[in-house]
């Protein structure tokens, strides 16, 4: 079996992508906990953003051209690896604190490890990502460790 990450796939690891910064709003709040039918009235009234909020809202909305074949957009961190149908590998998230309205936040993602596997369904990559959100202060607010399966 060929090894499929070279040393320059290797060499990414603890690259991070741009800060991203946002400020909360209630409306937004409101609309995320709407798409994902929350049921909480701190949810719907927008008063603190359900669990997840904070997975998405830091990208920007691509155009359809830019989306992937899965209907992703493409991911700079693992743009370029020798395999492209990506699976959700499973993810650990530490909420430090609720997201609140108002809150101004910062998120950077950083690829924390690739490696490759074989085995009898063929090769796979997994690669690790990690997601810091920190407020206004720096201080932070959440911190996930996010595995992808590249098959």
């Amino acid at each position: 079996m060929g090894a499929l990450l070279t040393e320059e796939h290797r060499a990414r690891v603890g690259t991070a992508t741009s800060p991203v910064t946002e400020t909360v709003t209630r409306r937004e709040i409101r609309r995320y906990a709407v798409a994902t039918r929350q049921r909480a009235t701190r949810y719907l009234a927008g008063d603190e953003a359900p669990p997840l909020f904070f997975q998405r809202f830091f990208e920007d909305i691509p155009s359809l051209d830019e989306l992937q074949p899965n209907g992703q957009p493409s991911d700079p961190l693992t743009h370029g690896l020798p395999l492209r149908r990506q699976m959700a590998g499973g993810s650990r998230i530490t909420f430090h604190r609720p997201i609140r309205p108002g809150d101004t936040l910062t998120a950077t993602r950083t690829l924390t490890g690739l490696e490759e596997k074989h085995g009898r369904t063929g090769a796979a990559i997994f690669c690790t990502i990690e997601m810091r959100v920190t407020d206004a202060d720096a201080r932070p607010v959440v911190t996930e460790q996010h595995t992808r399966i590249l098959r």
